[in-house]
């Protein structure tokens, strides 16, 4: 029976994999459609009446945006230290490592000692010492991610004020890092500190991308460059594109509220299986035993983990608005 399982498992993650590779291709499609749509209207604009300075601005916006996109997009890579980069965390590549080796260790024991044969000890050690810490490091990213989105319009604000106050741009940026909290003001502390060791400012946003891969850092990214070489009014520029990120917020947090009642649903359907299940596994063992010990159960329980598990992720896919 614990071959069949381990093909089981193997085949589940497999499925997962691929339809995950599959949703995160249709999303790039989807932006580079679109990023390809706004150039041609940028462009036949342009031709019908001339190139005008604001189409030329919006020519050099679309320019950036598509430079800084795959910034971004470079930044998303699963590697580690490209996650630990984005995590905020004080740990290092070698400390990570040893954890994962700790904890996948620690794994194939407790499985040894609850009775597994040894030649299939290392695959939940090998599963436990590579996923887990990834997923952990993921969730981090996420929570800090979610941190700076709610905080960063209130340093635009910050910020806004001290251009208008006829600080240097320079002098605000160093205010936003001391009065702005986590992890806003460490990520403008690090844009000052890049600065003052003879980066450039396009190389400060891009390793500021590469920390902190969010929609609204691009975007802040995009108005300094295009006003480092246009010029213009930047504080009236900033003030407009904090509205721009509150208006963003308010449909978020509206969404989400939308959103929890199918999500609710979602996780009770999800769940409804497994607890009936395991009710019945109570109730009558041997009931629920012929799916474990004979083929046709065997082969039963297949059908049904796969077509679970396909079900969970369309419904993931149908109530995750990618914003």
């Amino acid at each position: 029976m614990l071959p069949l399982l381990t093909l089981t498992l193997a085949v589940l993650a497999a499925l997962a994999a691929a339809l995950f590779h599959q949703f995160a291709r249709s999303d790039r499609a989807h932006m580079r459609r679109r990023l390809n749509a706004m150039a041609l209207s940028f462009a036949s604009r342009g031709g019908a009446g001339g190139v005008s300075e604001g189409v030329m601005r919006r020519r050099l916006i679309q320019a950036k945006l598509r430079e800084l996109e795959n910034q971004r997009q470079r930044a998303r890579r699963d590697t580690v230290p490209q996650l630990l980069l984005q995590s905020g965390l004080a740990l290092t590549l070698r400390g990570f490592m040893a954890g994962s080796m700790g904890l996948a260790a620690a794994v194939g024991g407790i499985a040894w000692l609850a009775g597994l044969p040894p030649l299939l000890c290392p695959l939940p050690a090998a599963g436990a010492g590579l996923l887990l810490p990834r997923m952990a490091l993921r969730i981090v990213i996420r929570r800090r991610q979610a941190r700076f989105t709610q905080h960063f319009a209130d340093a635009l604000d910050i910020l806004v004020r001290g251009v208008r106050s006829g600080l240097p741009v320079g002098e605000s940026l160093r205010i936003v890092a001391r009065e702005s909290p986590d992890p806003v003001g460490p990520e403008f502390q690090f844009l000052n500190e890049s600065q003052r060791v003879g980066m450039t400012l396009k190389q400060a946003l891009e390793r500021g991308l590469e920390r902190m891969p969010v929609t609204e850092m691009q975007f802040f990214a995009i108005v300094l460059l295009i006003q480092q070489q246009t010029g213009g009014n930047l504080a009236a520029t900033l003030d407009n594109l904090s509205g721009v990120l509150r208006g963003r917020k308010r449909l978020r947090d509206k969404i989400a509220a939308i959103s929890s009642e199918a999500k609710a649903s979602a996780a009770i359907i999800g769940s409804l299986p497994f607890v009936v299940c395991a009710g019945l596994t109570l109730v009558n063992p041997e009931y629920m035993w012929v799916l474990f010990s004979e083929r046709t159960g065997n082969v039963m329980l297949l059908g049904c983990l796969l077509w679970m598990t396909i079900g969970v992720l369309v419904m993931r896919k149908m109530i995750n608005f990618g914003f």
